[in-house]
């Protein structure tokens, strides 16, 4: 059932970068009549607010407060961005330790107050934090998803298309991470050697270190992923987005989120599709979610 536009509240959970271009992106799509910003740092969050609001002045937009998370109460969504920031140097999984100690105050948190709504995971290592926000808010299944490798399938699909001077979507399963699993299969012939392809692969694994190396944060591209997702439930536009999402026997995989396409409408995650995977990306993907699985038990509380 299409949202209506009575409802169209938006709660994102942490202000920096990340946080607050996803408020600029969705304002700017004109998809939320209120977006609540959400912080520990109630300066940063009024910063940000004030930041936005005066940059859009003439352009028909939402409300935009600075509340705490009792203001989360009937929000169609509520994106979760707070966390450490990854560093020169590090993988998005060197940051489980400390950003699974945050999520569960932020999981408490939305416990405490929550009432309606999808919860979407951007916070890295987003596939481990996904999997925790999942097992401690306990709401219904798909209610709860990470944006894992939306991201991932976007760059690849932007060099494949910029290289073969033609449109082509090419999802990228697995871990948002070193182990990602680009799924070529799914475009047959495209005439790329396996060598072109593994420097594609290698390019789009390195992007967010180098964009890091260069200006110290990502955000720009995830912003505009969630506004993606944000339109998909808002309107309830049902597309196949590669998010991660915990794993129920899928795959051969229990008890692990990772990301696989999904189908994505005002509910959440509808349908988690099965695809025919081959048998060398069926084992990458296996193993991958072990590694993550592991990585989760570790630094679970």
């Amino acid at each position: 059932m299409y949202v209506e536009k009575s409802q169209r509240k938006i709660s994102i959970i942490g202000t920096g970068a990340v946080g607050s271009a996803i408020a600029y992106a969705i304002m700017m799509r004109g998809l939320a009549d209120k977006i609540v910003l959400i912080d520990t740092n109630k300066k940063l969050a009024n910063a940000e607010l004030l930041d936005i609001k005066h940059g859009l002045h003439n352009i028909p937009c939402a409300e935009l407060v600075s509340g705490d998370y009792s203001d989360i109460e009937d929000s169609s969504i509520i994106i979760v961005t707070a966390g450490r920031s990854r560093r020169e140097g590090e993988s998005r999984l060197d940051l489980a330790q400390d950003n699974i100690k945050i999520a569960a105050k932020i999981a408490e948190n939305i416990k405490t107050y929550y009432n309606t709504g999808v919860v979407i995971v951007v916070s890295n290592p987003v596939d481990v934090i996904t999997y925790y926000m999942t097992k401690h808010l306990n709401l219904e299944k798909g209610k709860v998803f990470g944006t894992g490798c939306m991201l991932d399938s976007s760059r690849l699909s932007a060099i494949l298309t910029d290289y073969l001077g033609k449109n082509v979507e090419i999802p990228v399963i697995g871990e948002h991470g070193n182990s990602q699993i680009p799924l070529w299969s799914a475009i047959g012939e495209c005439g790329l050697s396996e060598s072109q392809k593994a420097a594609m692969e290698d390019n789009v694994r390195s992007m967010g270190a180098e964009i890091i190396a260069g200006k110290g944060k990502t955000f720009f591209g995830i912003a505009t992923c969630v506004a993606v997702l944000t339109e998909t439930i808002i309107k309830n536009k049902p597309t196949k987005l590669c998010i991660s999402t915990v794993l129920n026997g899928e795959y051969g995989i229990k008890d692990a989120a990772l990301s696989v396409p999904c189908i994505v409408d005002s509910i959440g995650v509808k349908i988690i599709e099965n695809l025919n995977l081959s048998s060398k990306e069926l084992m990458f993907l296996q193993k991958t979610a072990r590694a993550i699985y592991t990585t989760t038990s570790i630094h679970q509380e």
